[in-house]
């Protein structure tokens, strides 16, 4: 029998729970894997002081040798944009930190021109098995690493004021739908403003006007998105449309809103459908 003052075993550490990895790669142990992909990039952008940002969504396929090669110049100009504005703000934490998926492209480019600018910027990387490696202009200490692509999103609308959405594939389309859903939904208890950057792309992708002849959404949803042509202009889209004051949090997590609660009857935008419940 040990004694209470007795060193411990010399293996006891082994059995620490949280300190056995087969423990935490198993089945049984998805639920800390999933939690630790909530607190740990909290403590990161606390520590950080992150108060929100504007997430840059854009393909990491998109090269120098592409047909659509200058939005790769478009991005990191309006990520430039966008960090020499912020930082000319007066606030306590970091406000609007250009945030992207940490891989190549136009999230590359993103990163790229808010670094240039001389400002913080996020990366929320996930691992795949063929691509997305971290992007080298990320801020040390805001390039997080994700396993589940669920967790990865939560982050993306948890912070996020604004998106601006540049071509894309099946990716970008999955981050974008999720969020035009929260906002369609009155999900969360604030607006996030949806940008879209290049018609032309984006009006030959999703036939928007169909889904309202078709009665998928209504037309009135479509003031969810707004249409930009130049980093010029998404930057002021985004300032005419921001509120540029400080919350008490930082970060300044959006909280989802409950059916019933004042937080869904303030909500700016077009009304609730009748009857419609909630997707997520």
């Amino acid at each position: 029998m040990t004694k209470r003052n007795d060193p411990p075993p010399a293996d006891s550490a082994s059995r620490l729970a949280y300190h056995n990895r087969e423990f935490l790669d198993s089945d049984d142990g998805r639920p800390l894997r999933i939690l630790s992909e909530y607190l740990q990039p909290l403590h990161a952008f606390r520590h950080q002081r992150v108060q929100d940002t504007i997430v840059i969504f854009g393909s990491a396929r998109l090269g120098e040798d592409s047909p659509l090669r200058p939005y790769l110049a478009a991005a990191r100009e309006l990520a430039r944009l966008i960090t020499t504005w912020s930082k000319g703000l007066d606030s306590s934490g970091s406000r609007f930190l250009v945030c992207t998926g940490g891989g190549g492209g136009i999230m590359e480019a993103a990163n790229r021109g808010a670094a240039e600018a001389g400002g913080r910027t996020i990366g929320l990387n996930i691992g795949l098995p063929h691509e997305q490696r971290p992007n080298p202009y990320i801020t040390p200490g805001l390039c997080l690493e994700f396993h589940y692509f669920f967790m990865r999103k939560l982050w993306f609308a948890h912070l996020a004021r604004a998106i601006v959405a540049f071509p894309g594939g099946f990716g970008t389309l999955d981050e974008l739908f999720e969020i035009l859903t929260l906002s369609q939904t009155h999900k969360l208890d604030r607006r996030i403003m949806v940008l879209l950057y290049g018609s032309s792309y984006w009006n030959e992708l999703v036939n928007f006007q169909a889904m309202v002849r078709h009665g998928m959404i209504r037309r009135e949803d479509l003031a969810l998105i707004r249409f930009v042509e130049s980093p010029a202009e998404a930057l002021e889209v985004l300032k005419q449309g921001l509120t540029t004051g400080m919350e008490a949090t930082t970060p300044a997590i959006a909280k989802s809103a409950t059916p019933g609660m004042s937080a869904v009857a303030t909500r700016p935008g077009p009304p609730p459908h009748p009857g419609k419940g909630s997707t997520q």
